[in-house]
């Protein structure tokens, strides 16, 4: 057992240093890097990875769309936010099943939280526990408080029609939701600054993080024996980390990006014996137990 751990950790610590600048240009943390006041980069992190489903191209495409909008600093755009004026613009938006107006109450979200705490991470602090296993009860927390916000200026009265999809964007552990979105910009803004990772964040612990478990982390985590669930639930997603903790306790989703980018950008889907030959975890993976890692 001890030995299979550490080959696991040889392998997965060289798939860490394969992560490069493309990578980066085919995921939506690249939106983030487009700025350096660390106030436009967290607000960017919100909006991005709130959109962070469906296939990359879309995703970038529709972040692109948004970004052209929010100009030199999202910050100062979501605090003057007019969700009248909002709506007009991003009248034509669509993302999936969201529409300009679930867009404008995100925005409108960003600005309550600012406005509250100074700062989107001194409104989640609010909910956190330094003392806490993981941030699952701090994203109950969290959500809970948006969700609760008056969107009476996006959505004509207190409540959110039930009819609306901008929940979505605030998924809940409790609820039993792997919360892969929210799990992602965390991991963006509080593990350390990498040249991928942002590292702005204080007061949360990069052994707190929870791995964001997406259709690419779901399957290799299965193929490499991380998980034996098969929902990908927030039972998956603290299983998934709590084995990548005996890997690396203080920083168990350092891998997550490498790894999920071997299906992003480098398409392995476990069937094609092409790319098993050159993959990194190849030796490891049952579906190439041939190669020696």
């Amino acid at each position: 057992m001890k030995q299979a751990t550490s080959a696991l950790k040889r392998t997965l610590d060289r798939l860490y240093a394969t992560r490069s600048a493309t990578h980066l240009a085919n995921d939506p943390l690249s939106f983030c890097h487009r700025y350096d006041d660390p106030g436009d980069r967290e607000v960017a992190a919100v909006i991005a990875s709130s959109f962070a489903y469906g296939g990359i191209t879309v995703i970038l495409r529709s972040l692109e769309s948004i970004f052209a909008r929010l100009g030199r600093s999202p910050r100062s755009y979501v605090m003057a936010f007019d969700p009248q004026a909002g709506m007009a613009d991003f009248s034509g938006f669509r993302h999936r099943f969201h529409d300009g107006r679930d867009l404008c109450a995100l925005l409108w979200a960003v600005r309550c939280m600012i406005e509250n705490s100074g700062s989107i991470n001194d409104f989640f602090l609010r909910f956190h526990s330094s003392a806490g296993k993981d941030i699952g009860s701090a994203l109950d927390g969290y959500t809970r408080a948006v969700l609760a916000f008056d969107y009476r200026p996006v959505f004509g009265g207190p409540e959110i029609p039930e009819r609306s999809y901008f929940r979505f964007f605030f998924p809940t552990p409790m609820a039993g939701s792997a919360c892969k979105r929210l799990c992602m910009w965390l991991r963006w803004l509080v593990r350390p600054a990498d040249g991928i990772d942002l590292g702005l964040w204080k007061g949360i612990r990069p052994a707190q993080l929870v791995i964001p478990v997406d259709t690419h982390i779901q399957r290799i985590s299965g193929y490499l024996g991380l998980t034996r669930r098969r929902q990908a639930d927030w039972r998956m997603a603290t299983e998934i980390t709590e084995a990548l903790r005996r890997l690396d306790a203080e920083d168990p989703v350092k891998y997550d990006f490498a790894l999920a980018h071997l299906g992003i950008s480098e398409k392995c889907n476990g069937s094609d014996p092409t790319l098993c030959r050159s993959c990194t975890i190849a030796g490891i993976c049952p579906k190439n137990p041939g190669i020696p890692s």
